[in-house]
């Protein structure tokens, strides 16, 4: 999978995404493991791909024998899947979506429009590519980007009162759908990954984040929320990683953001092999632009690294 594609048709991410990582390209490549560059036959995983930032950038850098990408969302993995396999007719699909929603010239038209394709996304039918397509138009027009469902996995993200959105990026999709070409994508329980790790296999853990304030809690985009619990299982499963001698890194907010005293990830991992840092991260999603600032996020990685 070494990148031999032109730096201007590079495949980046087709979604907006809370918590998205491209920010955090820069910090992560710094704490990689040592001469990741050299590793023959590397596989990489990674479990919670969300909007994939650094899946793209991953992938598109480091010389990759194959790459396993999963997520417990069915919605979003059937779009990587559309992408991968279909995406003249998704392409086809979002041209009409788009040319629909520009020709609405007052507000409440377009987010009348909005609610229609939101209810049919949420009716769940058996069209793979409609729903992909709802999907990422969704994504384009609700507020910010955000993907969040109630507990009856319903998505009720509001509208966005975006003019002039872009809805669909072509060149991109067709670039994607090359890059992921040769992707196993997977739609289960992050656990399940484990079986396709090899000895020379590095997994990057974006798991739906640890609410920074009490209001902020944006893990909600399964019906099931990712909680304390699930966070220490997660730990626990790392471990087993590290056992296997599987190299990995993970990111997550910083408690400390809230509560200078809250340590739930600094004992949470605190093993031999761990190391941990905070590094500065800009949060762009709030509905309030003042809250809008520098925050820390925490990597967490089971190699040594070099200390800048």
């Amino acid at each position: 999978m070494n990148n031999t594609t032109k730096p201007n048709n590079l495949a980046k991410p087709f979604l907006k995404w809370a918590g998205g990582k491209t920010q955090l390209i820069s910090a992560i490549e710094q704490h990689l493991p040592q001469h990741i560059s050299a590793i023959k036959d590397l596989t990489y995983i990674e479990p919670f791909i969300g909007s994939g930032a650094v899946f793209f950038w991953f992938v598109q850098k480091y010389n990759i024998k194959k790459a396993i990408i999963n997520d417990i969302n069915t919605d979003l993995i059937n779009v990587y899947k559309v992408i991968k396999n279909k995406p003249e007719k998704l392409i086809e699909k979002l041209t009409q979506l788009e040319r629909e929603y520009y020709a609405l010239a007052f507000e409440e038209d377009r987010k009348n429009f909005f609610l229609e394709k939101r209810s049919e996304f949420n009716v769940k039918s058996d069209k793979e590519i409609d729903n992909a397509a709802f999907f990422i138009f969704l994504n384009r027009t609700c507020f910010n980007g955000l993907y969040r469902v109630n507990s009856k996995n319903l998505f009720n993200v509001p509208f966005g009162k975006y003019i002039k959105p872009k809805i669909c990026d072509a060149q991109n999709l067709l670039a994607t759908s090359k890059l992921l070409k040769n992707v196993t994508i997977l739609n289960g329980d992050y656990t399940e990954t484990a079986k396709h790790a090899n000895k020379n296999s590095f997994f990057y853990f974006d798991p739906p984040y640890k609410p920074i304030s009490k209001t902020s809690s944006f893990n909600a985009y399964a019906k099931d929320n990712f909680d304390d619990e699930q966070q220490n299982k997660l730990a626990a499963f790392t471990e087993q990683l590290t056992t296997k001698e599987h190299f990995w890194l993970l990111s997550n907010s910083d408690p400390k953001n809230l509560n200078p005293d809250d340590l739930f990830f600094d004992e949470l991992y605190n093993k031999p092999a761990n190391t941990i840092l905070r590094v500065k991260a800009r949060r762009m999603i709030n509905s309030n632009a003042q809250k809008r600032g520098e925050i820390n996020e925490i990597l967490i990685m089971n190699y040594p690294i070099k200390m800048l």
